[in-house]
C-alpha cells in the first residue's frame, strides 16, 4: 500500500502551438495554473467531487472531464484495483488559449502518480495526459500537456516528448483579452485545403525556431517565428489581432502569434524588460479593440507540474 492516500499537485498553463508548431510545440507559463487534489479510494472507479475557481460549470462525470479521463486512462493501463477521487481548483479560464483543459488533467495525473506504489516518470504519464486532453479538444495532441509535464519548451510528437533548450534570459509575454474562443470553434476554422508550398514554408519556419532556440540565435527565431499556415485562418476570430501583433513586433519582440487556439496572444522577447514593454503595448492594442486583458510574463523555459507540500 502506498504511504500516501492524498496528494495535491499544480500544473502551469501553456502556450500551445507557439505559432509555427501546430499541435507539436508548446511552452509552459509561470504564475498561472490549476491545482488538483486526488485521493486514493477503495472503489475501482474515478469520480470528481468538486470543481472550484475560475471555472465551475465543467462536467462532474469523470469520462467527460479532462482530469477524470486522464485518470481513467491511467487506471486502465495499470489495471489498478483501486480508484481516485478528484477535486479541481481552476486557475485558468477556459476558452482562453492558455491550456486550461490540459492543466486540469496534468495536475490530476501528477497528484495521482504520487499515490502509486511505483510512480511513473513524466514521459510515461504523457499518453494518459493526451487521453484526457482529447476530451476537450477532440484530438490527441501534446503541445499543451507536454510542456506542463516537463517544463519549458517541448516538442511533443505522437509518442515522445523532447525538451528544447532555450536561453534563460528569453521571456514570453502572454496577453489574455477578456473574451472566450472555444477550442473546437477555433479548430473548425482550419477546415479546407492547403497548398504544398504552405507546408514547406511552415516547415522552414519551425526549423529556424528550433535551431535558434538550441543555438541561442535570436536572428533565427526572428526569421522563423511567423506562422504562415494556421494564424491567417484563425486571426479573423480574434478582434484586434493584427494591431496586437504589430504592437509586439514594434516593441522589439522576436515574434508574436496566437497562444493555443486563442484569443490570447503571445510574444517572444530576448529579455524580460522587452517582454514587459511588448506586453503593455499589446494590452493597449486590445484596449483599443474594446477588450480589457490580463498580462502574464514568463521565462520561455517555464516551470513543470509538481506535487505540492
Amino acid at each position: 500500500m502506498s504511504a500516501r492516500s492524498e496528494a495535491r499537485a499544480f500544473s502551469p498553463g501553456s502556450v500551445g502551438n507557439v505559432g509555427v508548431g501546430f499541435d507539436i510545440l508548446g511552452h509552459s507559463i509561470a504564475g498561472i495554473g490549476d491545482v488538483a487534489t486526488v485521493r486514493r479510494i477503495d472503489e475501482p472507479t474515478v469520480r470528481i467531487a468538486a470543481i472550484r475557481g475560475t471555472v465551475t460549470d465543467l462536467p462532474l462525470e469523470a469520462e467527460r472531464n479532462t482530469a477524470g479521463g486522464a485518470l481513467i486512462s491511467l487506471r486502465k493501463a495499470l489495471a489498478m484495483p483501486f480508484g481516485f477521487e478528484i477535486e479541481l481548483d481552476k486557475g485558468i479560464p477556459l476558452g482562453s488559449g492558455l491550456g486550461g483543459s490540459a492543466a486540469s488533467c496534468v495536475a490530476a495525473l501528477v497528484a495521482a502518480n504520487a499515490l502509486l506504489d511505483a510512480p511513473l516518470d513524466a514521459h510515461a504519464l504523457y499518453p494518459h495526459a493526451m487521453a484526457g486532453e482529447a476530451i476537450a479538444s477532440g484530438g490527441r495532441h501534446g503541445d499543451n500537456v507536454g510542456p506542463m509535464l516537463l517544463g519549458g519548451l517541448v516538442l511533443a510528437t505522437a509518442d515522445r516528448l523532447v525538451k528544447i533548450t532555450v536561453p534563460a534570459a528569453w521571456h514570453a509575454v502572454v496577453v489574455h483579452p477578456h473574451a472566450v474562443l472555444e477550442t473546437r470553434h477555433a479548430r473548425a476554422a482550419l477546415a479546407g485545403s492547403y497548398a504544398l508550398k504552405e507546408f514547406v514554408a511552415q516547415s522552414a519556419q519551425l526549423a529556424q525556431v528550433l535551431l535558434g532556440c538550441e543555438r541561442g540565435d535570436a536572428s533565427l527565431v526572428r526569421a522563423g517565428l511567423d506562422d504562415v499556415l494556421v494564424e491567417p485562418r484563425r486571426a479573423p476570430l480574434i478582434a484586434g489581432f493584427a494591431a496586437v501583433k504589430r504592437a509586439a513586433l514594434d516593441a522589439g519582440a522576436m515574434g508574436a502569434s496566437i497562444s493555443g487556439a486563442g484569443p490570447s496572444v503571445f510574444a517572444w522577447c530576448e529579455d524580460v524588460a522587452t517582454a514587459q514593454v511588448a506586453g503593455d503595448a499589446m494590452s493597449a492594442a486590445f484596449a483599443a479593440a474594446g477588450f480589457d486583458s490580463d498580462l502574464h510574463l514568463t521565462p520561455i523555459g517555464g516551470p513543470a507540474a509538481e506535487v505540492l507540500a
